[in-house]
């Protein structure tokens, strides 16, 4: 048995398990270990792909498993953790309100909005198997980038001392517009570079490396306020190259 060709995937079911952990914690509102699981997730999904290329072992099953393990971790997870923040704008207890109860125990289906961001990552995650121009960027916000953006969100409610952030997190509309917009990015035709780097020259990488410099350094100022601005941050420096490029 060659045991060298199983490592990617195993690294990728650990991406799953993390996934569907999480998937527990978020129902039960508890946001800050479901961050933690999605982000252990997110890095096991990095490193899968990275061991395939090294180890020369990539196929279609690793493939497939990859998009079947981030329709979980970036997926479900997203989309659970947007409905309960949509539970908590209507001023109701989160704990256990789904389906029926919930209906009965709000008045509305409005959180079940949330999971758009489900659906949507379905689609693009479907599609992105099947079109080849995305090898070496992306069309359309990755589903990890759209996760970590909406994880953050619980995150800044909790630990901020800001009371301006808490007040916009728990907005019922602002909630349904994020939700609406990261659905759309996720599948909007627009080119968004990619963080592989072929070679590791400055010229030929320049706005990569300008993307982690300002990254880390409101990363480290704004903690995790800066998670959402990184995501947006991305797609307007991504839109910006492509208008040079015209």
């Amino acid at each position: 048995m060659n045991i060298k060709k199983h490592i990617p995937n195993l690294l990728t079911l650990g991406n799953l398990l993390c996934g569907t952990i999480a998937i527990i914690f978020a129902i039960k509102g508890d946001f800050v270990t479901t961050a933690i699981l999605v982000a252990t997730g997110i890095g096991f999904d990095f490193f899968d792909g990275f061991a395939a290329r090294i180890l020369n072992v990539q196929g279609e099953l690793g493939k497939q498993l990859d998009s079947l393990a981030d329709m979980v971790t970036s997926g479900v997870v997203p989309g659970i953790v947007m409905l309960q923040l949509l539970v908590n704008a209507l001023n109701i207890d989160a704990a256990g309100y789904f389906g029926i109860d919930m209906y009965e125990s709000t008045g509305s289906y409005l959180p079940y909005i949330g999971l758009l961001l489900t659906l949507g990552a379905c689609y693009r995650l479907a599609n992105f198997n099947i079109d080849t121009r995305q090898s070496d960027s992306f069309i359309g916000i990755p589903t990890p980038a759209m996760t970590l953006f909406v994880i953050s969100l619980p995150l800044i409610a909790e630990f901020s001392a800001q009371s301006f952030y808490l007040d916009i997190i728990h907005n019922q509309y602002f909630l349904i517009l994020i939700t609406v917009l990261l659905t759309f990015l996720m599948n909007a035709e627009i080119p968004l570079f990619a963080l592989k780097f072929k070679t590791y020259g400055f010229k030929e990488n320049v706005l990569k490396y300008v993307f982690l410099l300002i990254s880390i350094l409101i990363l480290v100022v704004l903690k995790f306020v800066a998670i959402p601005l990184i995501i947006i941050m991305y797609v307007a420096l991504s839109m910006i190259n492509n208008l040079k490029k015209v």
